[in-house]
């Protein structure tokens, strides 16, 4: 049986799990840089953090939750959603914490990944998956003065708890996902909050609400309504999915909606215009928020506009000239969305660089393998993400996808398996081609696209159309490495085992 190491334990490293202890397959091992699994949902603790998609379709389809709390669910909730999943199906004891994996390298020879912790450890592995996702590391904006502000500074994802806003001249550097969703939660308590905004987001009600006692009943005693509740709305999301393939129509509809709500909800005549976005409904996240247009209306919050020129001990400086005088800043500037596996060095066959592979732009097949990275998979890799959808529907394919990988692995006897590179250049550039005529390449700078523009991060279709895609282990466009009889039995001993002891 192969070794498997799977870096990650969000929801994709726990999906795989999962499947690989249903398919019989013991033999892995699940490492977590931090103390606890979660992911994102244990790194981010904002106030008011909550996923952007209904609760019923952000859990597994296999592990159904009937008894969520709200219509969408809060961060806290989802977390212990994964706490119950790992102990239900005993995965605990196949989690190592507080083991970063620095670095891998790919043995032809032996059909095996040496991998490198981060304190030096050595692990072995025939199989390799990352499932570290693509909104894990915080991105820093190069402002000028940043590290000369004598204040609390932080990220959203790495909220200072300990830090009391209450009174304090607070500013908000960003105003996307998760800003809406802790400004409402802390503009109440500051004496002035400052929204530095660079470009305006498209928003839409959330329509959000505790479900009642007798839905939740029908839930937890009639399983199959629960079901079709949660097909229901995969369905609804799914039919948002032409808006990014420039349906006029539906990007009509969508950009009244977002207008009406924003004229119920904003009196001020002049405060308006600074929130209609220039780029075209869906080129960026759509926004969903029930009380950020309100909280923009109160006396002590300000939106600002003019631009960051730079920071100065207590204040940040608009391109105007203004200074803003400031106790506390809270950077609420995404993700490092592009660079997908970084800071890990991963080495494929004779060395190759996997940084250097996606000099231009990550890209992968099926977003799930790399050619010259044989028994290497990724979850929520390239040009995996969706804008109308929710992502464990993406997740299941894939882990459906590589448990078909690695039983080929086993029942061929393989050495390992190498995606074809002209299968794969194929693949990407049908993807390529689709996504230039999307949204997405009309609009300018967003989190989906490198700095040079191609789109790295979103899936061109649909999510029927990546389940069919992914619906099969297509071993036809693997070349197949068999295993010698000379090293059968051989991989490599190592000072550490990725194996569940």
């Amino acid at each position: 049986m192969p070794r498997i190491a799977i870096i990650g334990s969000g929801f994709s490293g726990l999906c795989l799990a999962i499947q690989l202890k249903k398919a019989g397959i013991d033999s892995f091992t699940i490492f977590e840089k931090a103390d606890r699994l979660g992911g994102t949902w244990r790194d981010n603790t904002y106030p008011g953090a909550a996923c952007d998609v209904p609760s019923f379709s952000y859990c597994f389809s296999f592990e159904q939750k009937r008894d969520w709390s709200r219509k969408w669910s809060p961060q806290e909730e989802i977390r212990d959603y994964m706490d119950h999943c790992a102990r239900k199906y005993d995965l605990l004891r196949h989690i190592r914490c507080a083991t970063e994996i620095a670095g891998a390298r790919f043995d032809g020879r032996e059909g095996v990944w040496h991998l490198r912790a981060a304190n030096g450890e050595e692990i072995t592995a025939e199989v390799l998956v990352s499932a570290v996702g693509q909104l894990n590391r915080p991105l820093i904006p190069d402002l000028p003065g940043l590290d000369r502000f004598q204040g609390p500074c932080f990220h959203s994802a790495r909220w200072r708890h300990d830090c009391d806003l209450a009174g304090k001249r607070v500013a908000v550097i960003g105003n996307a996902a998760s800003a809406i969703q802790f400004i409402p939660q802390i503009a109440p308590r500051v004496g002035h909050l400052s929204i530095f905004q660079r470009s305006a987001n498209w928003m839409l009600p959330r329509g959000d609400r505790a479900y009642r006692a007798w839905e939740k009943w029908c839930f937890r005693h009639v399983p199959l309504l629960a079901r079709f509740y949660r097909w229901k709305i995969w369905l609804q999301l799914e039919m948002r999915f032409p808006l990014f393939r420039g349906n006029r129509f539906l990007a009509w509809a969508v950009r009244r909606m977002a207008e009406k709500s924003m004229g119920e909800l904003v009196a001020d005549r002049h405060l308006r215009p600074l929130l209609v976005p220039d780029y075209p409904v869906g080129g960026k996240r759509i926004l969903i928020s029930d009380d950020y247009y309100q909280t923009l209306a109160r006396k002590n919050v300000q939106l600002v506009t003019g631009g960051i020129d730079h920071l100065t001990e207590t204040a940040i400086v608009t391109r105007d000239g203004v200074a803003h005088p400031v106790d506390v800043v809270i950077l609420a500037t995404g993700f490092q969305s592009t660079a997908f596996l970084a800071p890990m060095h991963i080495e494929g066959l004779n060395g190759r660089s996997l940084t250097a592979e996606w000099a231009d732009g990550a890209r992968a097949y099926r977003g799930i393998t790399v050619s010259g990275f044989p028994n290497f998979f990724m979850m929520y890799g390239p040009n995996t993400n969706l804008g109308h959808n929710s992502i464990i529907f993406m997740l299941e394919s894939q882990t459906r996808y590589i448990l078909g990988g690695i039983r080929s692995l086993i029942a061929r006897d393989l050495l390992y398996l190498d995606v074809d590179p002209d299968v794969m250049r194929a693949y990407d550039e049908r993807v390529q081609a689709e996504l230039a005529d999307t949204v997405w390449a009309a609009t300018g700078k967003s989190w989906y696209k490198t700095e040079a523009g191609r789109i790295t991060n979103n899936w061109s279709g649909s999510t029927l159309g990546y389940w069919w895609t992914t619906r099969r282990f297509d071993r036809e466009h693997y070349r197949a490495q068999p295993r010698a009889e000379a090293s059968r039995g051989a991989g490599a001993v190592a000072k550490g085992e990725a194996a569940a002891a």
